[in-house]
């Protein structure tokens, strides 16, 4: 699943009060971790398939559940053949409590897997995880796919590297956007669907002759709220809402003084008081939009994962009625803007999360060994595409699986597989499986192509910004520019809620007033200074 880097994303894996029992560690034991680490990395390889391994693995997002290891073809080919068995320890929809038991109790899994940056530095620093240098050049698929520039964006200040990144890539990736429901579109005589305002017409068209159908679904959070900023200018991208610091010129700035996020939340305010958009935008859950869009009640649907969430209600809708499913559309903007300067997605070479393995992993080598073998093209294939035999058989030049007939005839049962398999990509290898998917799609038949590949090919990839200049310009949660981080996200996303309740225009302005002064106050300027700063340290590091 790739799912976009700056979205689904946005869980802070790691408490505060974790800070006091990291600073009880001391750089000694920290030092001797990694040296005995260094000491396994000077030893014979780890053969995958000779020696049995089992290591614990934990998803740090709410969202997350891993399906259950060894009973799917994939998982099963990978225990019997490289002898590897993964213990899931489940979130359980509450990630960060159950990272916090973790850490009071000094219990770590042997790998982590969440968002990368300041949650891995502060980890990094209380010496619990392990470097990954000395098996770079032993196994080499991760130094092959993703190259000494992005790993070296991903090292720590201490030079060495932690994190084994996820969906990497060195091209567009992307899930989000918007996608019709065709069924509606057609019986509402298929209008053009281009700018606000013809969205604008079309939500209030559904509104008067389909009751019963949410008009915009904007999925878990209101992601699908935040494309409206994409769109109300040019070179805009959901990023800035994230980092809540918009460029201009050579330095960053504050997000609620920005004229368009402000007019982006006026019209916000005006599709969700006039009822053309989720009621319950902000505190719906993810099997709750999930539902909607497989029954077909939404006439538009957009968030960072529509690619995801829509291939399986395509299937579903399509199985019932041919006519039915959902079509993605090119992002909506404003009058004059652009279209193709429009980027509901973003991408960065440094991709969406990463894997951290921990000291308490007894053979740290011997996961990195897997995780690079996933990374490869066998183990991309298998992850993505199950073993050989059912959905390929043999592979092109490039590596790429070759697809089978059951691939384009068995489109229902694929698409069930490949969800639970979507499970176990934690060392997704964008460039390889994208370029794979891309030319073996577009062999098929129209109607046997996967519905997510022929929506990123067409739409989503196209509409993907190249963000890698603003990665990891974020502080550590317990610098003073950290605290103040944290207070400026929560003014956000207090102040984003609001906004759709408020009762007219002007009150939207004044709420935004209001945050912009309590951000100020909260020493706004020092953060975004330090952001600043970090953004152009990374300028010259790409253009090393």
């Amino acid at each position: 699943m790739e799912i976009n880097k700056k979205s689904m994303f946005l869980i802070l894996a790691l408490m505060l009060s974790m800070s006091v029992l990291f600073s009880a560690c001391s750089k000694g034991d920290e030092a001797s971790n990694q040296n005995k680490v260094v000491d396994q990395g000077d030893a014979g390889n780890f053969i995958l398939g000779e020696t049995p391994l089992n290591f614990s693995f934990y998803g740090n997002y709410d969202w997350y559940t891993m399906n259950p290891w060894g009973q799917d073809p994939a998982t099963k080919w990978i225990q019997e053949n490289k002898k590897v068995t993964v213990e899931a320890i489940q979130s359980g929809g509450t990630a960060l409590q159950k990272f916090n038991t973790m850490i009071a109790s000094g219990k770590l899994p042997d790998v982590i897997w969440g968002d990368r940056g300041t949650d891995v530095e502060k980890l990094r620093m209380a010496g619990k995880l392990v470097p990954l240098d000395a098996y770079l050049d032993k196994y080499p698929n991760l130094k092959k796919w993703a190259g000494d520039k992005t790993l070296n964006m991903l090292r720590s200040e201490d030079g060495k590297l932690y994190q084994f990144p996820n969906w990497y890539t060195k091209r567009p990736m992307g899930n989000g956007g918007y996608a019709i429901n065709n069924k509606i579109y057609k019986d509402l005589g298929s209008p053009k669907l281009e700018t606000f305002d013809d969205l604008y017409s079309y939500l209030t068209l559904v509104k008067e002759k389909y009751p019963k159908v949410v008009p915009f679904e904007v999925g878990l959070s209101g992601q699908g709220i935040d494309f409206l900023y994409a769109g109300m200018s040019e070179d805009r991208t959901v990023g800035h809402l994230m980092n809540r610091a918009i460029p201009d010129g050579n330095v960053l700035k504050s997000l609620f003084s920005d004229p368009v996020y402000r007019e982006s939340m006026v019209f916000a305010n005006k599709l969700f008081k006039e009822k053309l958009i989720t009621q319950d935008a902000i505190t719906q859950t993810r099997d709750q939009v999930k539902e909607k869009i497989n029954k077909g009640m939404v006439a538009i649907y957009g968030d960072f994962t529509t690619t995801v969430m829509g291939t399986e209600a395509n299937s579903i809708l399509k199985a019932k009625d041919p006519e039915d499913g959902y079509t993605m559309i090119w992002p909506f903007h404003k009058e004059g803007v652009d279209p193709k300067k429009v980027w509901v997605n973003e991408f960065d070479s440094l991709g969406w999360n990463v894997s951290v393995i921990t000291t308490a992993a007894k053979n740290p080598e011997g996961i990195f060994a897997y995780l690079d073998w996933l990374t490869g093209e066998e183990g991309e294939r298998i992850i993505f595409w199950g073993p050989e035999g059912t959905y390929w058989k043999g592979t092109s030049e490039s590596g790429a699986p070759l697809y089978t007939e059951t691939y384009a005839n068995d489109v229902e049962e694929r698409t069930k597989l490949m969800a639970i398999w979507d499970t176990f990509q934690w060392a997704g290898n964008t460039t390889f499986i994208d370029e794979s998917k891309s030319v073996n799609e577009m062999n098929l038949p129209e109607d046997k192509r996967d519905w997510a590949t022929v929506s990123q090919t067409n739409v989503a990839w196209k509409t993907s910004f190249d963000a890698t200049e603003f990665g990891n310009i974020n502080p550590l949660p317990d610098s003073d520019e950290g605290i103040i981080m944290q207070q400026i996200a929560d003014i956000a996303d207090q102040v984003r809620a609001k906004a759709l309740f408020a009762k007219d225009e002007q009150e939207v302005i004044a709420l935004l007033d209001k945050a912009e002064q309590d951000a100020q106050n909260a020493g706004y300027e020092k953060l975004l200074k330090f952001q600043t700063q970090k953004w152009q340290e990374n300028i010259k590091k790409i253009n090393e």
